[in-house]
């Protein structure tokens, strides 16, 4: 969303959330008389309670116990003392688990939401109709929503846009753990249920409003169904499962069901005030009876988190509970380079990182990164600074703190001098492909240091940012996966251990293609044959365990093969020129790694770029 349309959404937002709080307010202000003026007659009881007896010369005095309690009162004291140890964590197990956080103590309020831009237009409008309720249901004939179901990965800012609603409504906060819930003692769960949303209703009616806020909901408000998948089970084994399931999981979306049918169930003084009224008019005549009450309608908003909405009941998700439901998604290069503007603002940092050309750059390689996981990484980075003995972080603290938060940390192990040749041969096959196969690829990263399992790595992406995958950048990918095991047999040959890890990259990918992707000659999908969620691991054994499909998986790796070695041999001398360098430097950053080619290029003469891959699309057999 460009900046003028995200700056004209957040005004009109701010007007209307102003607008609406009329009906909030005006709710809040009656509460605040009621409770002045009941601590008036409180104490106003007291204080004249005090003033008759100075009058009367009436003294209050404190009761003398009788001279036999020292025999009495000790034993009875302690059987109280029991029946309290006994009695007082039951009662206390049944209190809502829910952590009140009133406006005041939020930090972050809407307009200071990065990268949530179409989340935040979405709950604009929702907290629109939850602050002008009153105006919606009287005036509009309206239903407010009552529920919004937050859905997407971890640290996507679920719960952080959950606060700032809150703050932003000037409303109470109720937050609470889904698992929170759960009880060692049987029917507690479902006590403690109907607790958080009695809550949420006294503090609706005293404040207005109220948002509630459950976490990870999936804990307690799984599919009743036993997770059987789509299968139909035995009748016996499905009785056994619902059995097993109902003081569990079934009885806690059951109570969860019934109180989000039960937002307006009115307080016990009314329940009272309604029972006696009815009890008279059991005795009078029908044109004499007196008129009960209606439940008057409690503003609640109650939103709830999780990274498995499928895994939800269904009867949760349908209109009436949770209305809305919001993905968030990843965030997209322009998220991410205002989230990297929030951040940067309050960490401390080199004049470079001020720079548009670096943030966007730090913006393009950090795809795939929630709003959670970039702030760790400028935290990271600092970090890496202070070690260095600095007080601020630079472009290559953050890259170093990417690189290791990506891959691992930095492991001083000695290599002997034909590991080290291995290792270092092996990467630069990678890099070379990479460099004249890869299509639109960028190299980040080369390195022979050791970091978790990975005695080596290339760190290479994208030029832009990119969602779909065509067929000979997949291929591409192959080839760059494949380079290492073609540069050992090349230059030293014979392969070792290290392509273990790119061959099963390289056979998922394939694997893909075949069963997945409709590019080997076959329009059948893998996924539509699969029981149960779909996942790379169990597509691919399944297309390997059907041999036609196999086979066609070692043709595309063999195509591949030939293809990537036929690379290498015309470009030897890039090969040995970043293996030189590396072996002489251990790592290379970005440019570097394209300087060491650039020159050995220079040296020949010839850009391989513009020979190699057409001879090498023209030497690989046809796909037919």
């Amino acid at each position: 969303m460009p900046e003028a349309n995200r700056s004209t959404t957040t005004l009109e937002g701010s007007k209307v959330l102003a607008a609406g709080q009329a009906d909030v307010a005006r709710i809040r202000e009656r509460t605040r008389f009621k409770r002045i003026l009941r601590l008036t007659i409180v104490l106003g009881v007291i204080v004249g309670f005090l003033a008759f007896r100075l009058l009367t010369h009436n003294p209050l005095h404190l009761p003398h116990l009788p001279s036999d309690a020292v025999f009495w009162l000790p034993p009875l004291l302690l059987v109280m003392a029991l029946a309290a140890v006994m009695v007082v964590p039951m009662l206390l197990n049944a209190r809502s688990p829910a952590v009140v956080i009133r406006p005041d103590q939020i930090e972050v309020g809407l307009s200071e939401i990065k990268g949530l831009d179409t989340q935040v237009d979405e709950v604009v409008r929702s907290l629109d109709v939850f602050l002008g309720y009153a105006t919606f249901r009287e005036q509009l004939g309206g239903n407010p929503r009552r529920g919004i179901l937050f859905e997407g990965p971890p640290g996507t800012g679920k719960t952080y846009l959950a606060k700032a609603m809150a703050k932003q409504a000037g409303v109470p906060f109720l937050f609470v753990s889904a698992p929170a819930f759960q009880s060692m003692w049987f029917g507690m769960t479902a006590a403690k249920i109907r607790t958080f949303f009695k809550a949420l209703r006294k503090a609706a009616r005293k404040e207005g409003g109220a948002i509630g806020f459950i976490e990870e909901i999936d804990a307690i408000g799984a599919s009743r169904s036993g997770g059987l998948g789509a299968s139909p089970a035995p009748a016996n084994l499905q009785k056994t499962v619902n059995n097993f399931m109902s003081p569990s999981t079934g009885g806690m979306v059951n109570e969860l069901l019934i109180q989000m049918q039960s937002f307006d169930q009115p307080p016990w003084r009314e329940r009272m005030w309604t029972r006696i009224v009815e009890t008279a008019n059991n005795y009078l005549a029908p044109e004499k009876r007196m008129r009960s009450s209606k439940p008057k309608y409690h503003n609640i908003l109650l939103i709830a988190a999780t990274n498995r909405a499928d895994q939800l009941d269904a009867a949760l998700v349908r209109p009436g509970r949770f209305d809305r439901r919001l993905y968030f998604d990843l965030p997209t290069k322009q998220g991410r380079r205002d989230l990297i503007d929030f951040f940067l603002i309050r960490k401390a940092h080199h004049e470079q990182l001020d720079e548009d050309r670096i943030r966007d750059q730090i913006a393009h390689d950090t795809l795939g990164y929630t709003p959670v996981m970039i702030e760790h990484l400028f935290d990271e980075s600092l970090l890496v600074a202070l070690r260095q003995g600095r007080q601020r972080m630079n472009l290559e603290d953050v890259y170093d703190a990417k690189l290791t938060e990506e891959v691992g940390v930095k492991q001083a192990v000695v290599y002997t001098e034909g590991e080290r040749q291995s290792v270092a041969t092996h990467e630069a096959g990678h890099a070379t492909a990479a460099y004249v196969l890869g299509k639109g690829r960028r190299l980040e990263v080369l390195s022979i240091i050791k970091r978790r399992q990975a005695l080596g790595l290339l760190a290479h992406g994208d030029f832009e940012e990119r969602f779909t995958r065509s067929r000979s950048e997949l291929e591409a990918s192959l080839a760059i996966a494949l380079g290492g095991l073609a540069a050992e047999e090349l230059f030293l040959g014979e392969t070792g251990t290290g392509p273990a890890a790119d061959l099963s990259s390289a056979t998922e990918v394939a694997a893909l293609m075949v069963g997945a992707l409709g590019m080997a000659g076959s329009l059948v999908s893998y996924e539509a044959m699969a029981e149960g969620p779909v996942n790379a691991k169990n597509l691919v054994g399944r297309v390997l365990s059907d041999s036609d499909a196999k086979r066609k998986v070692e043709d595309i790796l063999d195509r591949q093969r030939e293809r990537v070695m036929a690379c290498l041999e015309a470009n030897r001398d890039l090969v040995m020129a970043l293996r030189d360098a590396l072996i002489e430097r251990d790592e290379l950053i970005g440019e570097d790694i394209v300087a060491v080619i650039e020159e050995a290029i220079e040296r020949r003469g010839t850009k391989p770029d513009l020979v190699i891959v057409a001879d090498a699309e023209e030497a690989a057999p046809s796909p037919d």
